[in-house]
């Protein structure tokens, strides 16, 4: 290989970044959190059609451990789905993963739970 191509850029701090590869990186938050609102939203909804007819109380006494499995998978999907869009996933840390885990786990448990106290079955 030639020399140009093993190098790789440098990092760039803040300051040395131009606005055009900070809109990137803005659209690129975006993507990600819209990702994980989406996936969210679809695995509450799934685990709440999925999980049988509630009881009086409003559990679903034989979905919730499939509705938890669902959401989980929703969060490992999600690194498909960025992959699959072209988006490059090396970059992000442990934090990162950890927020898209949260915000997937925060709207299927309002989703799920939306679901089940407002839609009679």
């Amino acid at each position: 290989m030639s020399e140009s191509e093993t190098e790789e850029k440098p990092v760039q701090t803040k300051k040395q970044k131009t606005r055009a590869d900070k809109q990137v990186e803005h659209i690129n938050r975006i993507k990600r959190t819209l990702v994980a609102t989406f996936m969210g939203i679809l695995t509450g909804a799934i685990s709440y059609y999925a999980g049988g007819a509630p009881d009086a109380t409003g559990h679903q006494p034989e979905g919730a451990l499939l509705g938890f499995m669902l959401m989980l998978a929703g969060i490992v999907l999600q690194k498909h789905i960025f992959m699959l869009s072209g988006m490059d996933t090396s970059k992000l840390g442990g934090k990162d993963w950890f927020y898209q885990g949260f915000m997937t786990f925060a709207f299927w448990f309002m989703t799920w739970t939306i679901l089940l106290t407002a839609i009679p079955k």
